[in-house]
């Protein structure tokens, strides 16, 4: 009896220290291999000083208006992130992909992930850059901090386009966002491991080798470093600052929308509503997932050129 109750215990041992031995292990291997890979970080673009840190910002291309880009929520590296776009965008556009605090290759910071402060910083970098004429062009939760920014310098925006780009009142805009286990995950070395056993997202998309292993080191990196879990977790309150809320009826608007809504019931409708709410919007359905620019960048420059043309901008 004792020796089937000593078996027993070493048995519900080995189960239990099995996986404590495993996770300290992974977490060991991650910060190991995160300390290291921050050596293999490769410079890109410009850093311009703001609020005393340093934000990251990649310009390209010339003629035409100057199109500023920003990200959506978790996007680790922006300016690459951007690329194809920016390439199509830059053959008769000048373009600005800006770096966001906690992404790319800007700083990290300790002041809040508000939609006003977001807005400020992304202003002041383009003040440095003598930038005060612009479309500005953002990714899905940008259209929510474009909301924000229009209302603060209405006066500089040219037009505002939209890839994808969230809009005030959408459902599940108040679910929040589980930062504590990606925070968890990171550390434990867990999302390590299920990255290197993954699947290639950027499989088929025009990123070459080097730039999908630097967006790769990035995104560790950045993901589930402080400032993007702080703007995570303000994301039901940055909604809720704007709920209601539309762009300057005379901002002209372009959207461009998924066509398969398959995550947000009345996707389209809620962008169509929008769109009619200035006196000059349109709407564009386009085929592809949530990241458009990535499998659709070519479309999405020629839209907005033949939009921007259509105005009466000089």
């Amino acid at each position: 009896m004792r020796k089937t109750l000593r078996v027993a215990l070493l048995t519900i041992g080995v189960i239990v220290a099995v996986p404590a031995l495993t996770l300290a292990t992974t977490s060991i291997v991650n910060a190991v291999a995160t300390r290291s890979e921050e050596s293999s970080i490769e410079p890109y673009g410009q850093r311009v000083p703001v609020g005393g840190k340093q934000m990251n910002v990649v310009i390209s291309g010339h003629g035409g208006e100057t199109i500023v880009l920003l990200p959506g929520l978790g996007t680790a590296a922006p300016g690459l992130d951007f690329q194809p776009l920016i390439e199509d965008l830059g053959a008769t556009h000048r373009v600005i992909a800006v770096e966001p605090f906690g992404t790319g290759l800007s700083d990290q910071t300790d002041a809040p992930r508000t939609t006003a402060n977001i807005a400020r910083e992304v202003h002041e970098a383009l003040r440095y850059l003598g930038v005060d004429r612009y479309v500005l062009m953002g990714h899905s939760v940008a259209g929510i901090y474009a909301l924000t920014y229009s209302a603060a310098y209405a006066d500089e925006i040219v037009a505002f386009v939209g890839i994808d780009s969230s809009v005030p009142d959408q459902p599940g805009w108040d679910d929040p966002i589980p930062t504590a286990a990606a925070v968890a995950l990171r550390d434990l070395g867990i999302t390590r491991l299920l990255s290197s056993i993954a699947d290639d997202p950027y499989a088929g998309m025009p990123y070459d080798e080097k730039t999908k292993e630097q967006m790769k080191l990035l995104s560790t990196k950045n993901a589930a470093a402080p400032t993007m879990i702080d703007e995570m977790e303000r994301k039901p309150s940055n909604f809720k600052v704007v709920s209601g809320m539309t762009f300057p009826k005379e901002l002209p608007v372009l959207l461009f929308v998924r066509a398969n809504d398959i995550d947000v019931e009345g996707w389209a409708e809620l962008h169509e509503r929008q769109a009619a709410s200035v006196d000059t919007g349109t709407m564009i359905t386009v085929q592809g997932d949530h990241y458009l620019h990535h499998t659709a960048s070519g479309t999405i420059a020629k839209a907005t050129e033949v939009f921007l043309a259509s105005l009466s901008l000089r």
